[in-house]
């Protein structure tokens, strides 16, 4: 296998939007209601259909679409439904998210050409036929559930089967989209041995879906007989206690593979499996066509069909259609469509379509498109599309719709927030604080601040200058603040920069830290005048009088107290007005 071909193929199918949504199991079952009155059918089928919140397939010439009927059901379940609307005359089966009707009347039935027995030998040969034309039929599944052996008919509808072992019996199964399954039983002398055995310990229902193999990737590496398989038999599924593969059609269980959940997997290259109830290794990749339970490890990427409950392990993408419990790793890209409850953990990027509950981690990039209950850890960013109940950092920018916890990062943003956002920029759109501010101080005689956040914590950016022909002084500085609500006009704002002084001495700077509370009076909207008392700590290496000439050479006041050659402090005064 190409390597590098294998690589491309990955990276163009993750770069692609997967079409196939993740389906619910027993459509049939779930209960709906309806009351029309002649409604066309397919109407009906189609309001059933979008309560149900599946589909329905089937074929055009299946029934009169505009035949007109009357139903009224309440809480019924979808197949007794669908017994009443047609009565009896259309049959049924589930896959994935579809419900595939079918015309009751489709029978096929296996007719033998030739049964050898011999020693530890039983082979079967013969076709597939519709019991009502007669015509045999091509590509029909032919299989032994127990021995987990499977054929295909050719285009003359014949198969052959040979079974070795000591067998006292051997129960063949013909099926075919579209048709009802038929079984007989070959009887011989000996004792059977069967290969396939209910699994006891698991009380999983496991939800039955093709959609891996209808992936861009599954289609790769999945042969279309094994496809043709799946539809064909898409109700069926074994368990193993072990399964050995080279690649996916290369398998101790043959063209059954993809039916049997196995509680040990070994893969070289890579495998294909109806799900996982233990350990699974491979050498590539691992896909699984329903649920993985344990621990999951592949060298490129492994694909899971269903849910995952344990430990998935890849130096590249893990990607799951259904939920994920438990540690997922992935070198690269861990993909999930549905929740995640542990944690998830990426060198580059985590997708995830539904909630998030623990810790998420990533080497660049975190998109949560639900809500995030704990934490969520990026290089570069983080989005969550719903609310943000925990902690989420990142080196540059947060996204949350609502914010219940607490956002680090150089910019955050969210719709509304009623907890704490830190950065240089915090834009909350609907509650937020946006705010611009002009003063003055006993210092600087003209300030700009921009204030961004809520009203229970805002940042603040500012830059200021002394306008003065003999006494200029520059800073530049950042700060958080709080405002205690008195009424709806008036407030007290206390707030806490750090601010960097420019005297002229070339890159050479002080530090200015200054705390200040402010009674604030709201005079209209977009209005709002401040002003109050300040203290100042100033913090410098240079002496006073060090300064470049026309700049402050003595920053801090006469009066100003020294705690040490270097730092001074001084009671001061703030004054200004607010803008929106």
């Amino acid at each position: 296998m190409n390597l590098k071909l294998l690589v491309l193929c990955l990276l163009f199918f993750f770069s692609c939007k997967i079409y196939a949504q993740h389906s619910q199991a027993g459509n049939l079952s779930r209960k709906v209601t309806i009351q029309v009155k002649q409604k066309r059918i397919s109407e009906v089928l189609s309001q059933i259909s979008t309560s149900g919140n599946f589909y329905f397939s089937y074929q055009g010439n299946l029934f009169n679409a505009d035949s007109l009927v009357n139903l009224s059901v309440q809480n019924t379940a979808v197949n007794t439904v669908l017994d009443q609307l047609f009565a009896g005359r259309i049959d049924y089966k589930e896959n994935g998210q579809y419900i595939i009707l079918r015309s009751a009347g489709l029978h096929l039935t296996i007719e033998p050409d030739n049964i050898t027995t011999a020693e530890r030998l039983y082979l079967i040969s013969g076709y597939v036929i519709d019991t009502k034309t007669g015509l045999k039929i091509k590509q029909a599944s032919v299989y032994e559930k127990r021995l987990l052996q499977s054929t295909l008919t050719n285009n003359d509808g014949y198969f052959k089967l040979r079974f070795k072992g000591d067998y006292n019996e051997v129960i063949l199964t013909a099926s075919k989209e579209a048709y009802r399954d038929t079984t007989l039983i070959f009887l011989s002398n000996i004792t059977i041995k069967p290969e396939g055995y209910e699994d006891t310990t698991s009380q999983r229902k496991t939800r039955i879906s093709n959609i891996v193999e209808n992936m861009g990737i599954g289609r790769f590496f999945v042969s279309s007989k094994q496809r043709f398989q799946s539809l064909n038999i898409s109700g069926f599924l074994a368990n193993s206690p072990f399964q050995a593969s080279l690649t996916p059609g290369l398998s101790s269980h043959g063209m059954m593979s993809s039916q049997v959940i196995n509680k040990a997997s070994f893969n070289v290259l890579g495998g294909y499996s109806a799900g996982l109830n233990g350990l699974e290794m491979a050498g590539l990749f691992n896909m699984d066509k329903t649920d993985v339970r344990f621990i999951q490890v592949a060298g490129l990427f492994n694909i899971v069909g269903g849910s995952v409950e344990g430990v998935q392990l890849t130096a590249a993408v893990n990607s799951v259609i259904g939920n994920i419990s438990g540690i997922q790793v992935g070198g690269l890209v861990n993909n999930v469509r549905g929740n995640a409850t542990g944690m998830q953990l990426a060198g580059v990027v985590n997708m995830l379509n539904g909630n998030m509950k623990g810790f998420q981690a990533a080497g660049i990039y975190n998109l949560t498109k639900q809500n995030v209950n704990g934490i969520q850890f990026a290089g570069l960013a983080n989005t969550t599309r719903g609310t943000m109940n925990g902690l989420q950092v990142a080196a540059l920018f947060n996204y949350a719709k609502t914010v219940k916890g607490l956002q680090i990062g150089l910019v955050n943003v969210a719709d509304s927030s009623s907890g704490y956002s830190i950065g240089l920029l915090n834009l909350v759109k609907k509650n937020g604080y946006h705010k611009i501010s002009l003063s003055s101080n006993e210092l600087i005689n003209t300030n700009l601040s921009i204030k961004t956040g809520t009203q229970k914590l805002y940042s603040i950016l500012m830059i200021g200058q002394n306008f003065s022909d003999t006494a200029k002084i520059r800073t530049i500085g950042f700060g958080v603040g709080h405002d205690f609500l008195i009424n709806k006009r008036l407030s007290i704002g206390t707030e806490y920069t750090a601010q960097l002084i420019y005297t002229g001495l070339g890159n050479n700077l002080s530090g200015l830290n200054k705390f200040q509370a402010n009674l604030q009076f709201k005079i209209c909207n977009g209005l709002t005048i401040f002003g109050g008392p300040s203290y100042s700590l100033y913090d410098t290496d240079y002496p006073d009088g060090s300064g470049v000439k026309g700049y402050k050479q003595h920053v801090a006041p006469d009066y100003a107290h020294a705690f040490s050659n270097k730092v001074k402090g001084w009671l001061g005064w703030n004054a200004g007005i607010t803008l929106f």
